[in-house]
């Protein structure tokens, strides 16, 4: 084979290699995680199957971990769905986890979705990190910072898509695929690893999850 063909061809081979080292992706049926027993939960949080957008999901109260998936850099995509019911309905996704009391998290009030009130209408995404930042010392620390509305439009109890970008020292939060950022805030945790788990209020409504897929870079 002549040399100056292979060389670019081989390079191209590497490049695409190490691309797929660098990028892990995986899916995630949540309502078979449910039957296999690899969702970490107590029996008061009511983990149940329920049928989803595109296939099985479960619906959840409190914080459910994933037996042994953990998370540094990359992506998270899921489904997720709340409920219209004002101040009772706070659902997302909690990365970095430690456990139940230790872990970052991006969640979003779904009753604020179609509100007509200014104020509420900025607080319809929010990101924490517990327990150093939680949501009340942010909004009162630094309001509106860690917080933010939503876009596109969403109904409050429709699924909706969200893809929550983790880089170094930076999250960034997308919805229903759209390609402007609900959300891009500076990460408040020095972790930099943990635990991937649905997230809801403990002493809230269940939210729904579907279709969770997650892209490693590292």
């Amino acid at each position: 084979m002549n040399n100056l063909l292979f060389r670019p061809m081989f390079f191209s081979f590497l490049l695409m290699t190490s691309l797929s080292h660098a990028q892990k992706v995986r899916k995630y049926n949540l309502g078979e995680l449910f039957k296999e027993g690899k969702l970490i939960y107590c029996p008061a949080q009511h983990v149940n199957v329920i049928d989803a957008v595109n296939g099985r999901g479960v619906t959840a109260k409190g914080i459910v971990l994933l037996k042994n998936v953990t998370f540094s850099t990359g992506s998270i995509d899921v489904d997720i769905r709340g409920k219209d019911v004002l101040q009772q309905s706070f659902v997302g996704i909690a990365f970095h986890a430690i456990d139940t009391i230790t872990y970052e998290a991006i969640y979003f009030r779904p009753f604020n979705f179609q509100s007509t009130d200014s104020l509420r209408k900025k607080h319809m995404v929010e990101y924490i990190s517990e327990p150093e930042y939680p949501w009340y010392r942010l909004r009162k620390e630094h309001p509106l910072v860690y917080e933010n509305t939503v876009t596109p439009s969403l109904r409050p109890t429709d699924w909706f898509h969200i893809r929550i970008v983790v880089a170094e020292n930076e999250i960034t939060v997308y919805v229903n695929h759209s390609p402007v950022a609900s959300l891009k805030v500076k990460k408040l945790s020095n972790r930099n690893n943990g635990f991937v788990g649905l997230w809801t209020d403990a002493l809230g409504l269940n939210g729904d999850f579907a279709n969770l897929e997650i892209t490693k870079k590292q």
